[in-house]
């Protein structure tokens, strides 16, 4: 691959710089660079600034990519899209050790492991650390997969039965702060026995407190939910018998019988 002009001009200034400059990382970055770039403007369909009939979709920013190489470990930028996904073939085969790490990286933040700790776990991986940002980025596709779960269409099969409960979980809030809070799970059963869980949700309370009006404005939202994503069907609602949870099925599901 010939390198552009741009890229031969920036090599030349680092090896004029001398001091302070890693040589042959600098390079290996500046290779890498290039290859990303070029893949990208084949998947695109143009270039960077450049108007083509072939472009399918468009650049939106980058994003930062680590890559652990022979000459050391350099930083590369992969681009964005607008629509679609794009990653270089040139990283493919480091692809599975990311996905390994990351699962590390969220299972470790899912449990509330500090970032200080998650860069200890990551160093001891082999590793060269992590930060408190990339923790974060990493997470947000943790975060997108349980929105798309909890949004997701349930009008694939009809759920005569459905059960809800919740349970009670330590959550640490943005501002810190430790609080209780309750996880309420849907779970729907087709004629056939066929379970699927069909969504969750955080509340600050449940049946169990005084605050009937609070918890029942909860539920029934919590329940509209459930419909307008298609659920449909529901005979037989099995639940614990809270006032506030019976109100918001009486008004929900209209025809469905309850059992404790």
């Amino acid at each position: 691959m010939t390198l552009p002009q741009s890229a031969v001009s920036d090599l030349l200034d680092a090896l004029r710089a001398g001091e302070g400059v890693d040589l042959v990382r600098e390079s290996v970055r500046m290779v890498l660079q290039e290859l990303i770039e070029a893949e990208a403007t084949e998947a695109i369909g143009a270039a960077r600034y450049e108007r083509t009939a072939s472009r399918v979709t468009e650049r939106n920013g980058t994003r930062p990519k680590l890559v652990t190489t022979k000459g050391g470990d350099v930083t590369v930028a992969l681009p964005k899209l607008r629509q679609g996904s794009f990653f270089p073939s040139i990283l493919e085969p480091r692809r599975r050790i990311d996905q390994a790490l990351y699962a590390v990286v969220m299972e470790a933040y899912v449990h509330g492991v500090s970032t200080r700790s998650v860069d200890d776990l990551v160093v001891a991986l082999g590793g060269t650390g992590i930060s408190k940002s990339e923790v974060s980025r990493i997470c947000a596709g943790l975060d997108e997969s349980v929105g798309a779960f909890c949004t997701r269409r349930l009008d694939h099969a009809a759920f005569p039965y459905v059960y809800l409960d919740a349970t009670y979980l330590h959550v640490r809030t943005e501002a810190a702060m430790v609080v209780s809070k309750a996880v309420v799970i849907a779970t729907g059963v087709t004629e056939l026995g066929r379970r699927e869980i069909l969504g969750l949700d955080v509340g600050d309370s449940w049946g169990y407190l005084p605050l009937a009006g609070a918890d029942e404005v909860f539920w029934r939202a919590f329940l509209t939910g459930l419909k307008k994503r298609g659920l449909s069907g529901v005979q037989l609602v099995i639940s614990d018998q809270h006032a506030c949870l019976v109100a918001a099925l009486m008004r929900g599901f209209r025809g469905s019988s309850c059992q404790d």
